[in-house]
């Protein structure tokens, strides 16, 4: 299921689902959007702060599922991350979601909605920047307005030229890619909501966890048998994942390169996608084909209508 693409006048409906975030940065966002040429729809406790929660869960939910339920609303899109987005999963309609399809977006703590929209509900997802994102960056607003305007054909998602992906395993191979934030993918496990990983492509990235915390992660995702189960995996940016010394840790390269590159699949690292800019949008459920000796991404399938 695909929403369909966003055109110049559409509604953008705003929610904090997770984390708060300041009113100005906030009232920035919506500035943005519509000098881009869209309306804006608050969602109704937008600006609600609940300790280091963006409101009580089941006024969060009540944004998600109200933004779903209103025709007005072309597109979701999170304004940020930070935590909580796991809190309100039970309180979540699926069966409206899967009735009312449309772009959402967001990344980081959002991961946990990207990845169950699809599984639960088949919806294609956003891997994106949020409303609070850095807009102006070129590149990221270039992908944002590209996906979501004229994302009902055929394209390739790809580093700019000079941010150079690495191959660690050669190969081509195709499937549905889901992903995210790292640490959020590994929280799914053991509940309801565990990402289902066979013979999927799976995109990771993360930000502010030591070498060690990465390794943590990654082994039990190894000692729960999913990062086997996948086809290809995609590493994107690691920001503030190193250390000042070394003294008495691996570096993060050494944790990647021990956990994850002897798996015996396609995989490649650099990609644009994360904590840091430039910062590509990438659909959740989507089809597409993975080359890891040229970093190339080919979305299979359109991911809106």
């Amino acid at each position: 299921m695909i929403g369909k693409r966003l055109r110049f006048g559409d509604t953008i409906g705003l929610i904090s689902p997770a984390s708060p975030e300041n009113i100005k940065a906030i009232k920035k966002a919506i500035l943005l959007l519509k000098n881009l040429g869209f309306n804006v729809l608050e969602g109704k406790h937008l600006y609600d702060k609940w300790g280091y929660l963006a409101g009580k869960d089941k006024d969060r939910a009540s944004d998600v599922m109200e933004m779903f339920k209103d025709k007005e609303v072309d597109m979701i899109l999170c304004v940020r991350g930070g935590y909580g987005s796991s809190r309100i999963l039970p309180y979540l309609d699926y069966d409206i979601i899967k009735k009312n399809p449309k772009i959402f977006a967001g990344f980081s703590d959002i991961t946990v909605f990207l990845n169950i929209f699809y599984e639960k509900c088949g919806l294609t997802t956003f891997h994106s920047p949020m409303g609070t994102s850095n807009l102006e960056d070129v590149v990221t607003l270039k992908s944002f307005m590209f996906t979501f305007m004229e994302g009902n054909k055929l394209y390739t998602i790809k580093n700019p030229d000079e941010f150079k992906t690495v191959c660690i395993n050669p190969g081509i191979v195709e499937g549905n890619l889901i992903g995210g934030n790292l640490g959020l993918i590994c929280n799914s496990l053991g509940t309801p909501y565990e990402i289902d990983m066979k013979d999927k492509i799976l995109f990771i990235e993360e930000v502010s966890e030591a070498p060690y915390r990465v390794d943590r992660i990654l082994t039990q995702l190894l000692l729960s048998k999913k990062l086997q189960q996948c086809k290809g995996i995609i590493l994107g940016q690691f920001k503030d994942c190193d250390l000042p010394h070394y003294e008495r840790s691996l570096t993060l390269e050494e944790v990647l390169e021990d956990r994850l590159y002897n798996l015996d699949m396609p995989m490649f690292s650099g990609f644009c996608s994360g904590h840091d800019y430039p910062k590509l949008t990438v659909p959740i459920g989507a089809r597409v084909r993975m080359n890891a000796k040229s970093g190339i991404i080919n979305v299979l399938d359109a991911v809106v209508e």
